[in-house]
């Protein structure tokens, strides 16, 4: 499907004088690991290499962008070649990529991670075995590669996930349940419910470490910056209770937009590599699955989208959760790969299609003429480039009261005028 053009019937137009923004950073707690091999040669020192020697351990691998995930693989993989191991990395990432092996060798690439990169074989396959069950009947699958395998390493980055709130959300247990489980063992998992995952991912994790030959887990954390804040190494028997309590530090260090009321967020880019729902719904306040109770953010009466990631190969799985988008980005999606994605997380409406305007300027346009009680002068609008970037955004005039009543903002340039390329494309994709 291919959408050519619309035309909207609007009292007044398309035309609209657009505010002046300004450059404003939001100031944010900025711990972080300055050497990785040293953090990793010492973490590394909690497991008896001696009883790797031989041994075949695959390591997970996901599909989201995480701070020097490729450093970290590598430096894994050569202290476990240096004990006489042999490492080699496994796609652990649902149904993304299309739900195929190719796709998600691809995704790993999108994001860094290839043979070369990390100094180990990448093998992907979605075929599954059958691990344990829940009382229920519930099948729960582990990668056949990894199942085969003398010993897996569970690798993900700890944060908190964009459906659901709990004691675990996203991190090494949903890497595990989920992600290692391919699109078959998630599809059998998400038929739950989001509702229930807070009791669902736990319990179905201490099956799978009961009767997988987990070796240990490596934990990391970003801080709000999208740099790595923390990296551990975590042995079996103690990543359930190390989660719990990793995953309260995650939430305490990620990036919030600081203003409390918006009239128009324009997000530059969603992708898979910024957050499972393309769009972070820990910023935007908008989870696709519904459940918004515990989900912190401004309130925000429309927001645009502008465009996906090259790297999520057109799946754009969360524009739904968006008021308003464009033609050329609407043209770019994998409708295959997006409604696998959201077909197998049973949640449909990330997978929607809002409104689609020509370009991005005819799109701000409807969305701050459909805003209620907002005029040219005194529209709240925020632009960001993603949800994971936002030390640095860009504010309406009508904004700055907020700002500078806030010490955790400053104002960093001044007033200039939205831009517009000959397209009537958004120019000034540069705030990171």
């Amino acid at each position: 499907m291919r959408l050519e053009q619309t035309n909207i019937t609007l009292e007044g137009g398309l035309n609209y004088d657009f505010p002046h923004m300004v450059e404003v950073e939001q100031h944010f707690p900025r711990k972080r690991v300055l050497d990785i091999e040293q953090t990793i040669r010492f973490e590394m020192e909690k497991i008896d290499g001696t009883a790797l020697a031989g041994k075949r351990i695959a390591i997970t691998a996901g599909s989201r962008e995480i701070a020097e995930l490729v450093d970290i693989l590598h430096g894994i993989g050569v202290l476990l070649q240096s004990w006489g191991a042999q490492p080699f990395t496994v796609p652990a990432m649902g149904s993304h990529g299309g739900a195929t092996a190719p796709g998600q060798v691809q995704i790993l690439e999108g994001v860094g991670i290839t043979e070369e990169s990390i100094g180990m074989p990448i093998l992907s396959s979605m075929a599954t075995v059958e691990v344990a069950r829940f009382e229920d009947g519930t099948p729960l699958y582990c990668d056949r590669l990894a199942f085969e395998a003398d010993g897996i390493v569970i690798c993900n980055k700890i944060k908190p996930h964009a459906d659901f709130k709990g004691d675990y959300e996203s991190g090494l247990i949903k890497m595990l349940t989920i992600g290692l489980a391919k699109h078959k063992g998630a599809t059998a998992l998400h038929a739950h419910g989001f509702d229930r995952f807070h009791e669902v991912l736990p319990n179905a994790a201490r099956l799978m470490l009961d009767k997988l030959p987990v070796v240990f887990g490596v934990a990391i954390l970003e801080n709000s910056f999208h740099e790595l804040m923390a990296v551990e190494i975590i042995p079996p028997t103690k990543i359930m209770a190390r989660e719990k309590e990793l995953l309260v530090e995650a939430k305490h260090n990620i990036a919030r937009l600081l203003l409390p009321v918006i009239d128009l967020l324009i997000i530059d880019e969603i992708g898979k590599n910024i957050s499972g729902e393309g769009m972070d719904p820990n910023v935007t306040g908008r989870p696709g699955s519904g459940l918004t109770e515990g989900f912190e953010s401004p309130a925000i009466q429309k927001i645009v989208v502008l465009d996906v990631t090259d790297v999520s190969q057109g799946n754009g799985v969360g524009i739904g959760m968006a008021d308003i988008t464009t033609m050329p980005c609407v043209n770019k999606l994998d409708f295959n790969a997006m409604y696998t994605n959201a077909v197998t997380a049973t949640i449909l409406d990330p997978a929607k299609i809002p409104l689609a305007m020509n370009n991005d300027r005819e799109a701000l346009a409807l969305a701050l003429r459909t805003c209620n009680r907002v005029t040219p002068q005194t529209a709240r609008i925020v632009r960001i480039k993603n949800t994971m970037n936002l030390n640095r955004i860009m504010v309406s005039e009508a904004c700055l009261p907020a700002v500078e009543a806030n010490e955790r903002l400053s104002i960093i340039s001044t007033p200039q005028a939205l831009s517009f390329d000959s397209s009537n494309r958004l120019l000034g994709n540069s705030i990171v």
